[in-house]
């Protein structure tokens, strides 16, 4: 089994800065790929972004280019959101996903395409 923890989350005003960060542990495994996902009150939970493990491909929703980049850790299974210029639209839950192996056909901005996932951490944006 695997477990993912994220951290990071907080309450910062509008242009403010936040780094989230989620470690995988568990059985010894190397991701496919990790990515987060937020999930605003009242809304269906939304792609942010992944980032591949091998060669450390990446994708950032449209909404967030420019202002966040996602990184990892492949040594320590972590991965990284760093968001800057945040606003008080980034406000939500944000869950941090991982794919232990490559689905062919799953797209890796579905949630269904992915193993295992946190709890959460919460990001609030004040304006």
């Amino acid at each position: 089994q695997v477990q993912l923890v994220e951290s990071g989350g907080g309450l910062v005003q509008t242009g403010d800065s936040l780094r989230l960060s989620c470690a995988a542990s568990g059985r010894t495994f190397r991701p496919y790929a990790m990515a987060w996902f937020r999930q605003a009150s009242g809304k269906e939970r939304e792609f942010v972004a992944f980032i591949t493990w091998g060669i450390g491909g990446f994708y950032l929703a449209d909404s967030v280019k420019g202002r966040f980049t996602i990184s990892r850790d492949a040594a320590n299974n972590t991965v990284f959101l760093q968001m800057n210029s945040l606003k008080p639209e980034d406000t939500a839950l944000y869950y941090c996903y991982c794919a232990s192996s490559r689905r062919v056909g799953d797209p890796l901005r579905e949630t269904k395409t992915y193993d295992y996932w946190g709890q959460g951490t919460q990001v609030t944006v004040s304006s």
